[in-house]
């Protein structure tokens, strides 16, 4: 079973989704890592008030991130309030997982408290529901202040089951061109009514370099060469995503982003050319032509 793009149009940045119940609002736009602290700041201004950060071994991967948060909180062009910081912890032990999301907090000047709470990489492997129940426990008794809690997911059927439950107020799922199975396995059977919100995270991991569309034999003006944002506009171009996760390296990738939604979603047929081209480029088939 397939589902067929039907959004109309693609999310902006300064629209605002409500996390079930009393949680906060959030932009459809998740800033991740970044290789340049005044992304941070460049997002925000651009309507992007969700941050994403990490514990553990991807700690130097968010170290501009966390820099950037600290410089836009110490410049007052934020308050606190008006910015939502989630950090995943890979800590398979539900116990020490509070840990990681205070060194966080210790670790960015002004932070004071991490409003989401996500699970990273959660499987049945890793303690699926122990982790979120500690979680949901963490949530409730006040713990750094956390106000949602949610999951990233690499196995479908564990989000698919949180999602449905109502588990979580956000979970984490990877679909990408080189990765589509959850058209086949996620995405049918999520409840329209669902109360959590679900993210696209790696959007971007089968991206196809100029230089690799030029050995497969295509060329500008021949062909049709995806850019990064076309990558980000195919993730989302499905309606039962809520947001992404993005990792722009500096502001200019920020804006490039945000102008390519103008574009729309994309057509049915430019999603299948964007998946034949992640194929291709891993030596399995050839290009479709249009």
């Amino acid at each position: 079973m397939s589902v067929a793009s039907t959004r109309q149009s693609l999310p902006r940045s300064r629209d605002r989704l409500l996390m079930r119940g009393s949680g906060p609002r959030v932009s459809p736009f998740c800033l991740g890592a970044t290789r340049d602290a005044r992304t941070v700041l460049a997002a925000y201004e651009a309507g992007i008030n969700f941050f994403f950060l990490s514990g553990d071994l991807h700690w130097p991967l968010y170290e501009a991130t966390r820099r950037g948060i600290a410089e836009l909180l110490a410049s007052k062009k934020a308050r606190r309030e008006d910015i939502v910081v989630c950090v995943a912890s890979y800590l398979d032990e539900p116990l020490f997982s509070v840990l990681q999301f205070q060194e966080v907090i210790d670790s960015v000047p002004g932070l004071e408290r991490v409003d989401v709470l996500v699970a990273g990489a959660v499987s049945k492997e890793h303690g699926f529901l122990p982790r979120v129940h500690a979680l949901a426990r963490a949530r409730s008794g006040g713990h750094v202040g956390s106000r949602a809690i949610g999951a990233s997911f690499h196995q479908r059927p564990y989000a698919l089951l949180a999602a449905n439950a109502n588990l979580l107020d956000i979970s984490f799922v990877r679909y990408n061109t080189g990765h589509p199975g959850a058209r086949q396995d996620l995405f049918p059977f999520l409840h329209p009514h669902r109360t959590g919100l679900v993210f696209n995270f790696k959007s971007t991991m089968s991206y196809v370099s100029p230089r690799r569309c030029q050995e497969l034999g295509l060329r500008e003006g021949l062909h049709w060469l995806p850019s990064v944002p076309d990558y980000y506009r195919f993730a989302l171009s499905r309606p039962q995503l809520d947001g992404l996760l993005i990792s722009p390296s500096t502001p200019e990738e920020v804006e490039s982003l945000l102008a390519a939604l103008d574009k729309g979603p994309l057509r049915p047929q430019e999603e299948e050319y964007m998946i034949s081209l992640a194929t291709a480029a891993h030596g399995a088939h050839r290009v479709m032509g249009w």
